[in-house]
């Protein structure tokens, strides 16, 4: 991928700077909530993203937590190389860097190195649905299986260590499936553009390793007042920079 015509595009009420395409792909409502809903709690102290793309849930979570320290992981260079000039525009260098890397590679030297990792993969496999519009098919067609992409979450993050994706509400089952043979604790927030709508989107977290036990299901977070309307004050705090709660 060559270099990409950018923008600099404010984040968080303007607390944050994303450099991103300005054609195809532009991160938006899944990377602000998936920043808000990571906690440092119990000593966590390292992040890691995988499939990281131009920078804004790693930006911003950068924001929130400014005790932590971020890792990025992007197998596009175009996508680094924009993420890059985020950290700067933030002054985000001491805490905040970037590798070129395939996430279906797992090396040994990255194995239990973060105390939390964080994704929001690709959505839909190839063939299923319309081709997405140019520079659009890295981020929505899962040209890598979302098997591999819970693997490399949990190759990378240490034991007990806790693990947060977004996802589409239809892709739970296969999720749960995926992190129940390989964690505890799992949670599961979700997303309904409305009241009394169907969740779109579901905030799913679980703690590597622990053995498994019942999953913790909450009503979950409504955006707007109203189909279209003005955002509720939850989803308005969170899409702010505060944190969302998982209730």
């Amino acid at each position: 991928m060559s270099a990409l015509e950018s923008s600099h595009d404010r984040f968080l009420n303007g607390a944050v700077t994303v450099v991103q395409p300005v054609h195809g792909y532009r991160a938006g409502l899944d990377a602000v909530l998936l920043a808000s809903a990571l906690e440092a709690g119990g000593g966590a102290t390292t992040f890691a993203e995988a499939g990281s793309g131009a920078g804004a849930a790693l930006l911003c979570a950068a924001h929130r937590l400014p005790d932590c320290t971020f890792k990025g992981f992007e197998r596009e260079a175009a996508f680094v190389a924009l993420a890059q000039q985020g950290i700067a525009a933030n002054g985000f260098e001491a805490r905040v860097n970037l590798s070129e890397h395939d996430i279906g590679e797992r090396p040994a030297g990255i194995e239990n190195a973060f105390d939390q990792a964080f994704s929001n993969p690709p959505f839909f496999e190839p063939g299923a649905v319309r081709a997405p519009a140019p520079g659009k098919a890295a981020a929505y067609l899962a040209t890598t299986p979302l098997k591999a992409w819970v693997l490399f979450l949990h190759h990378i993050t240490r034991p007990g260590g806790r693990i947060t994706l977004i996802h589409r509400a239809a892709a739970l089952a296969d999720l749960l499936e995926l992190l129940n043979t390989r964690s505890g604790e799992i949670e599961v927030l979700p997303i309904r553009p409305a009241p009394g709508a169907e969740a779109g989107r579901v905030l799913v977290r679980a703690r590597k390793g622990l053995r498994r036990g019942p999953i913790r299901l909450y009503d979950g977070l409504v955006l707007h007042e109203t189909p279209g309307g003005a955002l509720t004050t939850r989803a308005a705090e969170a899409l702010g920079g505060g944190a969302l709660e998982w209730r």
